[in-house]
């Protein structure tokens, strides 16, 4: 059985998408500039602005889950929301994955909210509009569940949207290339 270009590139989005959860839950406990006893371990995201190191890879899985979405379709996306869960559970302590995977869900479920209308107006629009929706619904979740307050809400908003906005000059070359090919949303 041969993958068609589709879901070959949606099947990489998609491994990657389910190992950012672990992933971030990983650099929160092991990664930073400073680490805050029984808390996150922090990165500067701006001058005098903290934010828990996984905001690195979170803004990155907000940019995967739409393209998860295009190339596959929202099944795949929520599947792959569950998979990074449970890997995350091997990981980090078990309050960690549960805030990271409650928050994930529904910070994703907001993205998609958002996305699918989008999507068919624009691409590059869509996954900025959505990713700007979830990254702020995941940060306030993530955080109360976690860590009790949203002592780091400014930092993780920021810390995701840098990563999103690195993220969509390559979007927008997907687009560009999808057009080229033919290749229309799943």
């Amino acid at each position: 059985m041969t993958l068609s270009r589709r879901q070959f590139e949606g099947a990489v989005f998609l491994v990657l998408f389910a190992l950012t959860i672990p992933a971030a839950n990983w650099l929160i406990g092991n990664v930073g500039t400073r680490c805050v006893p029984n808390g996150p371990c922090l990165i500067p995201v701006a001058p005098g602005l903290m934010a828990p190191s996984g905001v690195i890879t979170i803004g990155l899985a907000l940019v995967l889950r739409d393209l998860v979405q295009r190339r596959l379709g929202v099944t795949a996306a929520i599947l792959a929301i569950i998979v990074g869960a449970a890997l995350s559970a091997a990981i980090a302590p078990p309050k960690l994955v549960i805030a990271s995977a409650v928050a994930f869900l529904l910070a994703e479920l907001a993205d998609l909210a958002v996305f699918t209308p989008l999507q068919k107006r624009g691409l590059v629009l869509a996954v900025a509009a959505s990713s700007a929706v979830g990254l702020v619904v995941d940060s306030m979740i993530f955080l109360q569940l976690a860590f009790g307050n949203l002592d780091f809400l400014l930092g993780q908003v920021v810390g995701k949207a840098w990563m999103v906005l690195l993220a969509l000059p390559f979007v927008a070359w997907i687009r560009r290339r999808d057009a080229a090919l033919g290749m229309a949303p799943a």
